[in-house]
């Protein structure tokens, strides 16, 4: 027969806080009661009281002025108001993770939403929980998920935050997230179940399909305890339940080829050995010993420590990591990358493996605070130096600026880009670079100075001359580009094509008369463009910006002929006359003659920069593209309209 105990049996890390600070307490002989069983196990708390710390079932029966240790589950919000009030000295056992999600449903109400908590209702983690809230809603499953949602139909339009009890199986909570996604419109969605739990249930389940009996060990008023039993039910058709040595009939076990030995969150030590030893009396062959087992739960780890962990949950703030030690380990967001676009969803995976830096061992909260930033500057020294004797260009994210140029994480290591060399202009905002991935060579290195220079404009240098190269090789008249547009002159302005900057003349900037190039572009523009000419000898290349598909003076002949009237905009003025655009590209003139139906001195007289009028096209030019227009000819023509019409009314009175 061979014997395998689970290597997350006993107690989880909450409990193992909580157990040990009462220990502590009890053994310091402080006047001290518990509020209620620290945990759910009888021989624990009877261990306790035979040490002096006895437990009350009720806050008023707290001692005036006495210390008093709140259990691993939790308590409401009133009760830590009464204590104070009776000037009891608060001993705080509650498991990290639950009050993680009183935290969370105390924001929740301040924020307008309704709580919604997933658990047991008369569970006493439950209970405390809702004791956080003004207005909590309990709700044991998906059947009663559904069922409140179908009695308040309005629920679903209405700001909800979901939590759950730390203990609650995988499985209910992901059926109530699948519903909370469907039916609630505005939902906040917490996975709280606690990840030692989910990694304690999980690999119950596993050895329960490679076993023939099941041995849960845990006191039976445990909820822990009881959803692990109920869980490897699903897949062993022989489960025990027992609460110590004395419970288990071992010759009842004798013929069976494989065993497995689980224990719930509140079991101790000792009772898990006393059960594994009875066993092992009757057993052939030991998957491992409880004494190997239990040190491995007891492994330490120091700051500076490089660990490698499973993740098993990811929070909007932390990543969770089960560590294999009695300790469970936290990435704050923070600490996972300095790449300010990043998404953690999609850096890291639930089951996944990822190796972490020790920051903190907090033997007070019972955690190990990691950072997945600081391994990588650790490795990214390394790969720094290597980068700087190799001359090879490297990536990072731009995370400060100052007057000198700015800072850039690569690989988690600090290197500063002085303000010439970060390719922008001399006069530029460095921080227009902030949160910038950019590319850069390393300059310098000194470790021991824990000194890093780096060179952007190195790299968008030599970059650029590469692209540089394959223009010219490849550039041809007619070629077009999309480039972006570098700068302005009077007379045009110059585009970058990838490498190599070209000049568009104004004249090629738009069809229409500009007088600066601004009109048509701005510096930054991205812009279609086509080669007229290149000479790559003087390494000039003439640029155009107009689309000849649409070419003025064929879309003026196919809509204006002699004789036609057109509303024309005047653009310039001559001593001779006015120039007036017809369509974008096409102008034509008003001779000084044309203007008036009298004799003017000059243009200026009667017609302005910028003013529409109303034109008669009195000649085309198709051979010099020319168009002559007047103004009088209209002016004339109305007398002699009138007159016409006049006589025609004479006529017919007649």
């Amino acid at each position: 027969m061979k014997l395998t105990l689970a290597k997350s049996a006993g107690f989880c890390y909450g409990v193992r806080r909580a157990v040990e600070l009462a220990d502590a307490t009890a053994q310091a002989g402080t006047p001290c009661v518990m509020l209620g069983y620290i945990i759910h196990n009888t021989d624990v708390v009877r261990h306790l009281a035979s040490m002096g710390l006895v437990s009350v079932d009720r806050m008023e029966d707290v001692p005036e002025n006495s210390s008093v240790i709140i259990r691993s589950h939790g308590e409401a919000k009133a009760v830590y108001e009464y204590l104070k009030g009776k000037g009891a000295e608060i001993l705080d056992a509650t498991c990290p993770n639950v009050k993680h999600i009183h935290d969370l449903v105390v924001r929740a109400e301040q924020e307008g939403r309704q709580a919604i908590i997933i658990g047991t209702p008369d569970h006493p983690e439950v209970l405390a929980i809702a004791g956080w809230c003004a207005h909590p809603v309990v709700l044991e499953n998906a059947a009663a998920l559904r069922d409140w949602l179908d009695q308040q139909p309005e629920r679903r339009n209405t700001p909800v935050t979901f939590v759950s009890q730390t203990t609650s199986t995988r499985k209910i909570w992901d059926e109530c997230v699948e519903i909370a996604k469907k039916e609630c419109t505005n939902a906040k969605i917490f996975d709280t179940i606690c990840g030692a739990t989910s990694k304690r249930q999980e690999e119950a389940q596993r050895l329960a399909a490679q076993s023939d009996a099941m041995v849960v060990i845990g006191d039976r008023k445990s909820s822990n305890t009881k959803r692990l039993a109920e869980l490897c039910r699903e897949l062993c058709p022989d489960v025990r339940l027992i609460e110590r040595a004395d419970d288990l009939d071992v010759t009842t076990l004798r013929g069976l080829s494989a065993v497995g030995i689980t224990a719930g969150a509140s079991t101790p030590e000792w009772i898990i050995k006393e059960v594994y030893d009875k066993m092992s009396e009757e057993i052939m062959e030991i998957d491992k010993s409880f004494e190997e087992m239990l040190e491995e739960s007891f492994k330490t780890l120091n700051t500076g420590d490089k660990v490698t962990g499973t993740v098993v949950a990811i929070t909007p703030t932390e990543i969770q990591v089960e560590l294999g030690i009695k300790y469970p380990g936290y990435i704050p967001v923070g600490e996972m990358t300095d790449d300010p676009n990043a998404k953690i969803e999609e850096m890291v995976k639930v089951g996944e493996e990822i190796e972490t830096y020790v920051m903190l061992v907090s033997d007070r909260d019972c955690m190990v605070k990691l950072s997945k930033k600081r391994l990588d500057m650790v490795k990214g020294w390394d790969e720094v130096e290597a980068a700087c004797e190799n001359e090879t260009v490297v990536e990072g994210v731009v995370t400060e600026d100052n007057k000198g140029g700015v800072v850039v994480s690569v690989k988690g290591v600090r290197v500063f880009v002085p303000a010439s060399q970060t390719g922008l202009p001399r006069e530029a905002e460095m921080t227009q670079l902030l949160k910038q991935k950019v590319r850069l060579m390393i300059t310098e290195v000194n470790r021991a100075r824990r000194r890093v220079v780096g060179s952007i404009s190195k790299v968008t240098r030599a970059e650029r001359a590469a692209a540089a190269e394959k223009v010219w090789a490849e550039i041809e008249d007619g070629k077009r580009y999309t480039g972006t547009v570098k700068s302005l002159t009077s007379y045009g302005a110059f585009v970058d094509i990838g490498g190599v900057d070209g000049m568009v003349h104004i004249s090629e900037l738009s069809w229409s008369r500009i007088k600066h190039p601004s009109e048509a572009v701005s510096v930054g523009d991205t812009v279609e463009v086509y080669v007229i000419s290149a000479d790559k000898e003087k390494k000039k290349i003439s640029l155009g910006l107009k689309d000849h598909s649409e070419e003025p003076w064929t879309k003026f002949t196919s809509t204006y002929e002699i004789g036609s009237v057109a509303a024309v905009k005047v653009v310039k003025l001559m001593t001779f006359g006015a120039f007036a655009e017809i369509i974008p590209g096409v102008d034509g003139l008003i001779h000084i003659s044309q203007i008036a139906d009298h004799r003017i001195e000059k243009p200026g007289d009667v017609l302005s920069e910028g003013q529409s009028v109303e034109v008669k096209i009195t000649d085309i030019d198709m051979e010099n593209k020319k168009v002559s227009l007047s103004i009088r000819a209209l002016l004339e023509a109305a007398p002699a309209e009138e007159a016409e019409e006049e006589a025609a009314e004479e006529q017919t009175e007649a």
